[in-house]
């Protein structure tokens, strides 16, 4: 599960609502508009990132412009000591598949393959979402990676929609990820969000009968993130006990949306394009 989804079941919980499904919580029309905030300060961020970020800045450059941003538009990192993470956003480049700590001496280069991943707490509720970056010039396989991985995003979020269920959702990115021919990533998986970082349900990016088959109901919110990797599916995670990797060392693309549920649809709250 992603992000730190090992540490999900760990998670303080604050007080559940009243309306519940299955221990999942349904959000009211005050806590969406709240959600809506934080989510659009994430949206912000990433934006923002993908507009600056050049060849020859570090990941902590853009990791300090992250929280700057944040902490101006009256919001916290969720990243930042979660669990001790040290920084505010995931900067996880080429065969780094998630979790990548900033650093002053980790340099972006020309044909990198760039993730970045980030949260706000706003007013109570968190907003989470992650962008991949082609900087400059990147090699056709790289571009199709990156390419494939964001409509499997969106052809996930299209199955979004009170009545359906989970399962819609990893269906139709796991079909759209094999019929490219790249591997999905299967130990990390979205999550709901909302007064957590990382709430129930497991939103799985392929069909499997580990979790229940949650029916969708209006008033979720959902992260949906499918990762996707160029070689084999597996990674490792290496000595600073958080930057997971892909054993092959091929590349690896990653997208997600923080989504609420409607009755005849979704509305993506971390939609970069209204900011």
């Amino acid at each position: 599960m992603n992000i730190f989804s090992n540490l999900l079941s760990q998670t303080v919980q604050t007080p559940r609502p009243k309306k519940q499904v299955k221990g999942i919580e349904i959000k009211s029309e005050r806590e969406i508009e709240i959600m809506r905030q934080s989510a659009k300060i994430v949206a912000t961020v990433l934006k923002e990132i993908s507009q600056l970020v050049e060849p020859g800045m570090t990941t902590l450059d853009l990791d300090a412009h992250a929280e700057k941003r944040i902490r101006e538009m009256g919001a916290t990192p969720s990243f930042k000591g979660y669990h001790g993470f040290p920084a505010s956003i995931c900067a996880s480049i080429n065969n780094e598949v998630v979790h990548g700590i900033p650093n002053p001496k980790k340099v972006i280069r020309a044909g990198d393959v760039l993730k970045v991943d980030t949260g706000a707490f706003y007013q109570g509720f968190h907003g989470d979402s992650c962008i991949t970056i082609a900087v400059g010039a990147v090699t056709p396989e790289a571009a199709r990676l990156i390419k494939v991985a964001e409509e499997a995003l969106y052809k996930g979020i299209e199955q979004v929609k009170a009545g359906n269920y989970l399962m819609d959702i990893a269906g139709a990115i796991e079909d759209h990820v094999k019929a490219n021919k790249f591997k999905i990533v299967e130990s990390f998986t979205g999550h709901g969000v909302g007064r957590n970082l990382h709430e129930e349900p497991s939103v799985f990016n392929y069909r499997t009968r580990e979790m229940p088959n949650v029916k969708l109901k209006k008033g979720m919110t959902l992260a949906i993130e499918p990762i996707l990797n160029a070689g084999s599916k597996l990674t490792r995670i290496l000595s600073d006990r958080w930057t997971a990797v892909t054993v092959d060392n091929s590349l690896s693309a990653q997208f997600e949306h923080t989504v609420l549920v409607t009755d005849d649809g979704y509305e993506i709250l971390t939609c970069r394009s209204l900011v």
